[in-house]
This record gives structure tokens, C-alpha cells and sequence, in this order.
């Protein structure tokens, strides 16, 4: 019988050492086809509904309000997402704010819910309780009929971008606890608070 001959046990640190070796020849060619996936399908394929390049989708800039507020909005753009992939019982909008510019005037509804999720950059939420500072990732939803005037804020040296989703009610009012303007899907949409029209 032959003399048997135990493999060598590998220390600690050459495990360590081909673990990483192995980690990083895997990120390489998972990265290597992304990009190859990636430069053929954008060669090859353009999307159709309802899939949808959002960098497709006119901007709309500044803001339907009247003058005095219009202007505090900044150079505001919006892409009208839900509109461009045809949905009709809730809006969806890429906004994007430059310094300081703001979302809207701080205002709440009667009865749209509303939704943002922080996409790029940093914003400030004001809200009846205060500030509060979001960054990509972090989102705020504001309820229907909850009496909590609300906005954001760009207050960073850079643009920020989130999105907004909101259902559509036509007998909504947005109220505005800053400012002398309300709001109303019937009849003249911006007002006075005591009625007379803009």
C-alpha cells in the first residue's frame, strides 16, 4: 500500500486573499456583460409603451401659478410620466428643482393623496412641524384631508430631482396656509381666499 499524503491546509489568510480574487473576477463579469447587455439593447431597442425613457417626455417649466407666486418656483421641470404612459386615475411627475427652487407653494388637499420619492440631490421638507432634510432614497407621502400645509425645498447648491404621485379627484381644493391663493378643480382654479379669481 502506497503512503497517503494529506493536502496541505491553506492558512486563514489565503483564504481570505482567494475569496477576494474570486469576489472580484465575478464583479468583472457581471459588469463586463451589464455593459455589453446594456450597449446592445440601447443600440437595438427602443422602448414602446408601455415601457417609457422618461428623457422622452417633454419638460414642462415653471409653475401655473399666478403672479406674485409663479416666480418663487424657480426654474422648476416637470415630465408628466403617468400622462406619457397614458394612466388616468393618478398622476406621475419627474420633477426637478434648482437652487432654490421650490416644489410648490406649502399647501394641502382635500382629497388627493401625494407622494415623493427623492430620486437625486438633497431637498428640504417643510411642513407644518418643521424641516426636515431628504436625500436620494428617503420619501414623504401626505394624506388626503390631513390639514398639514407642505413643500419642499431646494436649498442645496445643487439640482435635485424626485418623483410626485397623486391621485386625480375633481372636486379636489388645495389649500395654502402661507399665502393669499386657494385652489379648486370646479369652476376658477386660483382665487383669492376671499373668492375673487387671479
Amino acid at each position: 500500500m502506497g503512503r497517503h499524503r494529506e493536502a496541505p491546509v491553506p492558512s486563514p489568510a489565503r483564504i481570505i486573499a482567494a475569496s477576494r480574487l474570486r469576489g472580484a473576477a465575478n464583479h468583472a463579469v457581471i459588469a463586463l456583460f451589464t455593459q455589453t447587455a446594456t450597449t446592445t439593447t440601447g443600440a437595438m431597442t427602443k422602448l414602446h409603451l408601455p415601457a417609457l425613457d422618461p428623457t422622452t417626455v417633454d419638460e414642462r417649466r415653471g409653475s401655473g401659478y399666478p403672479e406674485p407666486f409663479r416666480s418663487r418656483m424657480g426654474d422648476r421641470t416637470k415630465r408628466r410620466l403617468g400622462d406619457a404612459c397614458g394612466l388616468t386615475r393618478f398622476g406621475v411627475n419627474l420633477v426637478t428643482l434648482p437652487p432654490d427652487g421650490q416644489s410648490a407653494l406649502r399647501h394641502w388637499h382635500t382629497l388627493e393623496d401625494e407622494f415623493i420619492y427623492v430620486l437625486e440631490g438633497e431637498l428640504t421638507l417643510v411642513t407644518d412641524a418643521g424641516e426636515q432634510t431628504l436625500h436620494a432614497g428617503d420619501c414623504a407621502g401626505y394624506p388626503a384631508g390631513k390639514a398639514d400645509g407642505h413643500h419642499l425645498v431646494n436649498r442645496s447648491g445643487a439640482p435635485a430631482s424626485y418623483l410626485e404621485v397623486g391621485n386625480r379627484e375633481e372636486a379636489d381644493t388645495a389649500h395654502y396656509p402661507d399665502d393669499d391663493i386657494q385652489y379648486s378643480d370646479s369652476g376658477d382654479a386660483y382665487q383669492h381666499k376671499d373668492g375673487r379669481p387671479y
